[in-house]
């Protein structure tokens, strides 16, 4: 279990133990923050019963996770074969459906399953309005766990449902332990750069020792502190990135991109503020299409690079 989220088990354990556990909960907080690995673990809590064998580990047949499935035949061979794959853009109505025919019958091993969408923000309107309907009349021992980045995509009449469990951004020290732990082989000044550009979030930090993101943030820092006028950093910046990096690489340096942003709001002027949130927004659009959409790595940095610039002091127009 990491660190850093001793509020939540402990709000998870104690509703356990109570008289009435609720049916339905909201996973809330940034993204990578640990509720998806939360939602698993909590799920394993909640169906294991005494004197029933549990699997040790691997998938559990009263745990059904519905998440973005392949984009097509050639992305599930991928995913079959432990490769890359892209993904559909939304979690379909048609996965609600086949969830809710397994709702149909027992769990296979205690009295309990659990359900668990991740990410539930991600859901097409259909699959929303489906799942709404085992959200009103759940079966018994049914209970739901929605992670979600952003709560307030999601329907009001789902989230009143829902009991909400928040995931605060984890401090230095709790992502620095996780560092230490995970990645040990991460030199000081790397653990510090992931630390500083992770905003709390430790999955963001591993990606940044994983993807050997040092180089990037730099570079992105640079931008926007100095600008970019004639466009040689940007050049420097696609290099860094790769002339053909994978989805999570390029997943990794959108993410870092916006914690290089947001990073610069504290302290800035008014005016240079607005342009700051204008660009956090505009690379917080590109995080949420990129899983499902074929970005080309170039154009990528340089819409990123034209954003960070635009954010610069002085200013630039983003290109």
């Amino acid at each position: 279990m990491h660190s850093g989220h001793e509020n939540a088990w402990r709000e998870w354990r104690a509703a356990m133990v109570s008289d009435r556990m609720h049916h339905a909960w909201i996973l809330a907080g940034i993204q990578g923050v640990g509720k998806g690995a939360f939602a698993r673990e909590a799920a394993r809590m909640l169906v294991a019963e005494v004197g029933v064998p549990q699997p040790d580990a691997g998938s559990h047949p009263d745990i059904v996770i519905l998440d973005h499935l392949p984009a097509s035949d050639d992305d599930e061979k991928k995913r079959a074969d432990g490769k890359p794959f892209q993904t559909k853009r939304n979690i379909t109505v048609d996965q609600i459906r086949r969830m809710q025919q397994r709702l149909t019958t027992r769990p296979t091993l205690g009295s309990r399953r659990v359900i668990i969408i991740d990410p539930a923000d991600g859901m097409e309107k259909g699959a929303v309005n489906a799942l709404l309907k085992s959200l009103e009349e759940p079966p018994a021992g049914t209970f739901f766990l929605l992670v979600t980045h952003q709560p307030a995509k999601l329907l009001p009449t789902v989230r009143s449902r829902c009991r909400v469990l928040r995931f605060a951004a984890l401090s230095p020290a709790e992502i620095d332990a996780i560092l230490r732990r995970e990645v040990p082989q991460a030199d000081p000044a790397t653990r510090d750069a992931a630390i500083a550009a992770a905003e709390g979030s430790p999955g963001a930090a591993l990606d940044f020792v994983e993807q050997d993101l040092g180089k990037l943030h730099t570079l992105m820092r640079a931008i926007i502190t100095q600008g970019d006028s004639d466009f040689s950093a940007r050049g420097a910046l696609s290099e860094a990135l790769g002339a053909r990096p994978d989805r999570a690489r390029m997943l990794a340096a959108i993410d870092l991109a916006r914690a290089v942003v947001a990073g610069e709001l504290a302290g800035a002027m008014r005016e240079r503020q607005l342009r700051i949130i204008e660009a956090h927004g505009a690379i917080g659009r590109l995080s949420a299409q990129a899983p499902t959409y074929n970005f080309d790595a170039g154009l990528l940095v340089m819409e990123i690079g034209g954003l960070l610039a635009s954010a610069a002091m002085p200013r630039e127009t983003a290109t």
